[in-house]
């Protein structure tokens, strides 16, 4: 079997590369014309040169960015374009180390995604009411031990040790460029580089694997896990069982985020209400978009007042923000609210309570105040304006499943 490594100065596995991309929506054409530019005239040749000699990449750079739905910033690292573009290449080609996983990891899998989690969860509990454990590990990516993760990555790369000697190249490189200047950190895996969630995968596969052995529903989608026991006592049992396995990995659970479920109460995970058959928007979710429309409302009406805008403008540029945010993305890769809620949803009480709010902020930024009066503004005038519901919208693409 080729190795990997040498596969990156290989142009067949480029070419093979964009055309899975480009069949997988993952490109619009500008950016596929750029790729396919950077393919043919061989600009990845050197890099991958240097990678096969043994040679280590670059600094990555430190990058402070906003969570989405929330005013926080998250630590990503990001190499210079050209490694990023062969990092996903070798991401790519890591697939073929995707039946070492085990079937409760969802997490950048060829082939499953988010949806896939739930749907599996919902099948193996038969609509039967369980009691349920979710929780969310902390920093996940960037607090990984590399100490801990080598020995078993090495372990899975048995067959191609140049790989596995250029990813601990890779991560026991402590230096980082951050604000111009370079520092030395522990990193972990590096979240927002290409490679990072095969690694992640690799470091819970331990986890994944006891689990699924077990007989325990559970499922696992990169730092969100959730597991469902018939009694409370199983639970506390299993819970247990995980709090030791990632207290010996060297992870922390994000206390916000751990929540026992009863029997007799929705679960919630990765964003959506499941409760039997029924699949809503979890509460959550529906809290930070609430809280996203209401900064930006709030921007908009000091820009309003500031600048003497008219009423009208301010309440299109928020119709404009959430309708490309719910609906509207050129790069397939981005999820929009209508990509990963819609196909999911049986309920429409969340999609409801969004539109409301959004409404009411739109007649907010009509009035400069909150109140019946704001009703004067009907519907027929938001949706004059370029308003589009949520709920409209879904059953529009009910419609046309």
């Amino acid at each position: 079997m080729e190795r990997i490594i040498d596969q990156l100065g290989s142009q067949e596995a480029w070419e093979s590369f964009l055309a899975y991309r480009l069949r997988k929506g993952r490109f619009n054409w500008h950016e596929f014309d750029e790729a396919d530019r950077f393919v043919a005239e061989e600009q990845y040749l050197p890099l991958a040169e240097q990678i096969i000699r043994g040679d280590g990449l670059g600094l990555p750079e430190k990058l402070l960015v906003n969570k989405m739905g929330s005013d926080k910033k998250r630590v990503v690292y990001r190499y210079d374009d050209d490694t990023m573009k062969l990092l996903k290449l070798l991401a790519h080609l890591l697939y073929r180390y995707d039946d070492r996983f085990a079937p409760n990891c969802y997490a950048f899998r060829r082939g499953l995604d988010a949806h896939d989690a739930l749907r599996q969860v919902n099948r193996s509990l038969h609509g039967q009411p369980m009691w349920a454990y979710k929780l969310d590990i902390h920093n996940y990516f960037n607090s990984i031990p590399i100490a801990q993760l080598l020995p078993m990555l090495q372990a899975l790369l048995a067959d191609d040790p140049p790989l596995y000697a250029f990813f601990e190249r890779m991560l026991t490189e402590r230096r980082v460029v951050y604000q111009g200047m370079v520092i030395e950190e522990d990193h972990g895996i590096m979240a927002g580089t290409p490679t990072a969630p095969f690694l992640a995968d690799v470091y819970l596969s331990t986890v994944d694997h006891h689990f699924h052995e077990a007989g325990v529903v559970y499922a696992r989608y990169s730092d969100d896990i959730i597991l469902f026991a018939p009694d409370e006592t199983t639970l506390l049992q299993h819970k247990a069982t995980l709090l030791a396995f990632l207290a010996e990995l060297g992870l922390e659970v994000n206390p916000d985020k751990e929540r026992i479920f009863t029997p007799n109460e929705p679960y919630e995970f990765l964003g959506f209400r499941c409760h039997g058959h029924d699949i809503d928007i979890a509460s959550a979710s529906i809290q930070k978009m609430k809280g996203k429309i209401r900064r930006q409302a709030k921007a908009l009406m000091r820009w309003r007042s500031r600048k003497g805008v008219a009423a009208e403008d301010a309440m299109k540029a928020l119709i404009r923000y959430f309708n490309r945010k719910f609906f509207e993305s050129e790069d397939a890769e981005v999820l929009t609210w209508a990509r990963w809620y819609f196909p999911m949803l049986t309920c429409t009480d969340g999609m409801n309570a969004i539109d409301r709010y959004l409404q009411q902020q739109l007649r907010y930024l009509a009035t400069g105040r909150h109140g019946k009066a704001n009703y004067r503004t009907s519907y027929a005038q938001l949706k004059a304006l370029g308003y589009q519901s949520l709920v409209h919208a879904f059953w529009e693409f009910k419609k046309q499943l």
